[in-house]
Parts: C-alpha cells; structure tokens; sequence
C-alpha cells in the first residue's frame, strides 16, 4: 500500500514535468529550430502516458469505493472495514478495561485516602486524651502537633503557636528540654529517656521525658516526638520510702542497741546491787516493748493492706478505752508538764469495734499530741455522740506546733513525715497511716485532721454506734 501511494506521486510528478518542459520547449524554439520538436513530443508523449496510468489507478480506486458502497447498501460484511472495526472495537474495549482498572484504582486510593484522614484523626484524638504531655516536631524543630497538657506545660495555644519553631514557644527556663530534643534528632536516636527539672507555680517539678525520632521511608529523620510523664510524687514517694527505710533502720538498731549493751552489762555483773539491777532490766524490757511496737506497726498495716488480719468486733465503750490508754501515755505528758482534759463520761458511746485495734488508734493520736506539743502545753480529749448519722465521734486537741496548710491532706499517708516537724520527735511516719488503716479499711469510719501552725492541731476518727451498725450487719 505505502509502495502504490509512493508510484502515484512520482508518476504525477514526471506528468507535470512533461507537460512543463513540453510547453516551455515549444513555445520557445517553434519555428526556428527543427531539431527540438521530438523533445517536445516525446514530453507529450510521457505526459500522456503518465495521465492515462493515473486515470487507470484512480478508476480502480473509484471501483473498490463503489463496489464498498454496493456491499455495504446490501448489507453484505466488507473484509477490510469488518477488520478495521474489530480493531476499533478491540482497542475500544482494551481502553474501556483500562479505564475500569484506573477507576478502581483512583476509587481505592480514595478510600486509602479517607482512612489515612481517619487514622490522622483517631491518632490526634489519641494524642489529645493523654495525660502525659506530647509534643510533635518536624526536622527543623517547628510544632507540628501538641496536647492541651503540653500546652499548660510550657504555657502556649496549639492552634496559634502550630508551624512556630519549639525554641520561640518554649522559655529559657526551660531550654534543658529543647537541647534534649535538638540532641537527640541530630543523633538519630530511638526512644531517649531523661529526667528533666522544671519550676511550675514556683515548684520544681520532675518530668521522665522521652523522645524518638520519626524516619520517612528513605530513613531519613522527618520529625521527632517527645513525652513527658509528671514523675514527682512518685520521686517524692520514693524518697518517703529511702526516708522510711533509713528511719526504721535507725528506729531498730537504737532499741536493740540498749538491748544489746545492757545485756552485757548484766553479763559482766555490772549490776552490783538490786537497784541497778532493777534499771538495767526495766530499760531492757522498755526497749524490748518499743522495737516490738514498731515491728507490729509495720506487719499490721500490711496485714489491713493485704486483707489477712484478724479482726473481732465487739460492742466497747470509747470513753472507756480513752481512760484505759491514758495511763500509758501520761508518764510521758508529765515528763513536759503537759496537762490533759479527759472527756465527761457519756450514758452510750459504744461502737462496734476490736478493742486492741481502736486501743491502738487511741495510743498512736495520745502519743502523737504528746511528741508534738511544746512543754507547758495541754491536751484536750473530746468525745461526741451524734445518734441522728449514728456516729460517735472522737476528737484529740493539743497545743502544739501545728501542721503547715499545704502538708496537712498528707499526714494520714504512708512513710510521711512533716518536713517542718521532722527535727521536733523521731519517728517512722506509720503511726497516723494506720489509725486510718484501721478506722477507715477494717471499721468503716473517717479520719479528719485539722491544724493551724503555732496554734495546735485536733485529730479524730469517727465510729459507727454499735447499735447502727450491728443493723446493718
């Protein structure tokens, strides 16, 4: 085909060029030179030639259009038109296939589209309900993303602040955490952790903070991302506890100290006469009676932890068991002249208790209002029976240093110890958390504590009454 286009165009070609060298070649020599005229004929020869194979071509060319007009008038399938439309319909359905395939690719990626905008959200969720505070940064320390607990951390507004390099949002005193940061992007480095110190309202608080770097797919570092976790009651509760462990141990080596060198005392025959022989065993036997007192301190609070202890209840009368206890506690309120205002016998103050166990709540507020309580000072013991709540209500009201305002809700804890107090009267901090052990966890009942420092303190606890509670058993 492309053969027969390319003999069409060189035939019309040497058709024109006959007819033109013809005309111009007869024009120019007629008459004159007789020599010229074959030239002249011989291009009018080709000339026609030429026309008359053109002719030809293009009569048969009209010939295959007419005889493709008479099949397609009687409806008979043309060969070539039937192939060139099976390709038209062949190419039109591959690209109609094509275009399904891209369809469902564009429909998927939409999908993929809408659930990545769902896991952006679900994760910014995630990110603005923790506690702790988060902070996002890109690879050039500008905010990317913060929770509202970052924002009262560092004192700034997410949403104006967004895109702000972390440096202008975050003061100087608190640079120690953007160098953390900055460090630990430039050194590519997994999950770093670090304690770090920063002055709230004027308190140091300490943060565990962690940060991890963010890669893109070429492992390249795209941002990082920090979070700071408040660790500060829990170092607070760890130093209780390196304090607890320090003064127990002190509390039991002074005990088994007296112990120890009073016994070999008495080995040695040191004691000459009946009454050092008398003190030796009676500073032995007082020394012996507080180690025990401690050592029971700590198994009875972990035996009211643990759920273990024995416990029997019976109806006893509070104002009883307070001239009870009295005795043990006065010697000491004597030694500083200290004066105690027992309460009023009461017709029915009687609770549903363990006798031994309030005993002991008794003896630990008695002897808690004697340590702290200046010499000269007084004790007031009150007692209250409200039958409308059917409560009786027991309240012990010293003149003593007093408790500072922040640290009161804390006395009743494990291990604590009031920081202003601590240099006034040795002890273990367990005394005041198990009189709520025992009053609150094993009988049902409340502690309070009330306090104005250098004025005195009231601690009390309230019981059920024996009748109200024995209905309810």
């Amino acid at each position: 085909m492309k053969l027969g286009r390319n003999l069409n165009i060189v035939v019309t070609g040497i058709v024109l060029c006959g007819l033109i060298v013809g005309g111009l070649a007869e024009r120019q020599y007629s008459g004159t030179e007789e020599g010229l005229r074959p030239v002249v004929q011989v291009c009018y020869i080709v000339s026609a030639v030429g026309v008359v194979w053109l002719g030809w071509r293009w009569q048969k060319l009209a010939g295959a259009i007419t005889s493709i007009a008479v099949q397609l008038k009687q409806g008979k399938p043309v060969q070539g038109i039937c192939a060139l439309s099976e390709a038209i319909n062949e190419r039109a359905n591959k690209d109609a296939d094509r275009i399904a395939e891209l369809e469902k690719q564009i429909e998927n990626l939409q999908i993929q589209i809408q659930l990545s905008q769902r896991r952006g959200k679900n994760t910014e969720a995630i990110i603005y309900s923790i506690r702790d505070a988060v902070i996002v940064v890109d690879e050039f320390d500008k905010l990317l993303m913060a929770n509202e607990a970052a924002g009262r951390l560092f004192n700034f507004d997410f949403n104006s602040s967004q895109h702000k390099p972390i440096s202008e949002l975050i003061g100087p005193g608190k640079s120690e955490f953007v160098d953390f940061l900055k460090q630990s992007r430039r050194n590519r480095a997994g999950a770093t952790k670090k304690e770090i110190e920063f002055l709230k309202n004027t308190e140091p608080k300490t943060y565990d903070c962690i940060i991890s770097c963010v890669y893109d797919e070429r492992q390249q570092v795209c941002g990082t991302v920090a979070a700071l976790h408040d660790i500060t009651r829990e170092k607070e509760i760890q130093q209780m506890k390196n304090d607890f462990v320090s003064h127990v141990s002190h509390e039991l080596k002074t005990p088994l100290a007296s112990i120890t060198a009073y016994s070999e005392m008495l080995a040695d025959g040191e004691a000459g006469d009946e009454k050092t022989l008398k003190e030796f065993c009676l500073i032995i036997q007082n020394q012996a009676t507080r180690l025990n007192r401690l050592i029971e301190d700590i198994l009875n609070i972990s035996r009211i932890e643990s759920g273990l202890i024995k416990v029997e209840k019976k109806p006893v009368s509070l104002t009883i068991l307070m001239e009870e206890q009295l005795q043990m506690i006065k010697s000491a309120a004597n030694e500083k002249n200290i004066e105690i205002a027992t309460p009023k016998p009461i017709v029915f103050d009687q609770v549903y208790a363990d006798k031994d166990m309030i005993s002991q709540v008794i003896v630990n507020l008695l002897s808690n209002a004697v340590k702290y309580t200046p010499a000269g000072g007084s004790i007031k013991i009150k007692t209250e029976v409200d039958e409308i709540a059917g409560l009786a209500r027991v309240s012990v009201i010293d003149t003593g240093v007093g408790i500072p305002e922040d640290e009161v809700e804390h006395v009743f804890d494990k291990f604590y110890r009031v920081s202003a107090n601590k240099k006034r009267a040795k002890g273990t901090g367990l005394g005041l958390n198990l009189v709520k052990q025992i009053v609150e966890k094993v009988h049902n009942g409340r502690v309070f504590v009330t306090s104005e420092v250098g004025v005195g303190s009231a601690f009390g606890f309230e019981l059920p009454l024996a009748k109200s509670e024995t209905v309810r058993v």
